[in-house]
C-alpha cells in the first residue's frame, strides 16, 4: 500500500512538471511569435512609408514646375542672324515659388560665369553645337512682387541668351560657333532645381526678319 501511495505521488508530480514545462514552452513560443510579428509589421510599415516617400519624390521630380505662356519671339542681330529670343514662363504647379535669380556674364560671351548663383540652368542646342548654362535675364510682367521668385499668378519674360536684352550683350552671335540663321531647328531647355525640364523646340524661318514669332 505504501508503494502504491509513493508511486501515485511520484506519477502525479511528474505529470505536474510536464504540464508546467509545456505551458512555459508554449508561452515562450507565443512571446517569440508576437515579437517576430511586431518586427515584421514595423519593418513593413517602415518600408511602406519609405516607398510612399519615394513615389511622392519621383512624382515631384517628374512633374513640370514651369510652363510656357504665349509665343516664342526671335530678334534679328546682324543680317540673317538671330540675336536672342524672348519667351514668357509661369509657375505650372501653383505651388512652391521658383528662384529666378539670373546668372552673371562678366565677359559677355553668352555663358554664365562660373561663380554665378543662378539655380535655373538654360541649355541651347542645335545640329551643330550645344551650350550648357548659358546666360539669360528676365523682365517681370503684370503684377509681381519685388523678389526674384516666380510665384503663383506671376509671369516672367525671359531673354535668352544675354544678361540684358539686345545685341552685343552675350547674345547668340557672341555665344555660338555657328550662327543661328535661316531654316535651323534649335532647342532651348530651361531646367529648374526641382521638377522636369521645360524643352522649347523651334525652327527659324526661311527669311530672318527684325522680329519673328516662332510658333
Amino acid at each position: 500500500m505504501l508503494n502504491r501511495f509513493l508511486n501515485t505521488r511520484m506519477h502525479t508530480k511528474q505529470k505536474g512538471i510536464t504540464g508546467l514545462e509545456t505551458a512555459i514552452i508554449l508561452i515562450a513560443f507565443v512571446v517569440v511569435a508576437a515579437v517576430f510579428a511586431y518586427t515584421v509589421l514595423s519593418a513593413g510599415l517602415f518600408s511602406s512609408q519609405k516607398s510612399q516617400e519615394a513615389v511622392y519624390s519621383g512624382m515631384k521630380e517628374a512633374q513640370s514646375t514651369l510652363e510656357l505662356v504665349g509665343s516664342v519671339i526671335a530678334f534679328e542681330g546682324n543680317t540673317d542672324k538671330v540675336s536672342y529670343i524672348k519667351l514668357t514662363v509661369a509657375n505650372a504647379l501653383q505651388g512652391e515659388p521658383i528662384n529666378f535669380t539670373p546668372p552673371t556674364d562678366s565677359d559677355w560671351d553668352g555663358l554664365a560665369d562660373s561663380n554665378s548663383t543662378n539655380v535655373i540652368v538654360v541649355t541651347y542646342k542645335d545640329q551643330y553645337q550645344r551650350y550648357d548654362d548659358i546666360s539669360w535675364g528676365f523682365t517681370k510682367l503684370g503684377h509681381c512682387d519685388d523678389d526674384n521668385l516666380l510665384e503663383n499668378d506671376e509671369r516672367f519674360e525671359l531673354y535668352i541668351p544675354g544678361t540684358t536684352a539686345g545685341a552685343g550683350n552675350g547674345d547668340f552671335e557672341d555665344l555660338l560657333a555657328t550662327d543661328l540663321s535661316t531654316n535651323t531647328e534649335f532647342t532651348i531647355e530651361i531646367k529648374p532645381p526641382v521638377g522636369s525640364v521645360l524643352p522649347i523646340e523651334r525652327r527659324t524661318p526661311a527669311v530672318i526678319d527684325p522680329v519673328m514669332i516662332l510658333d
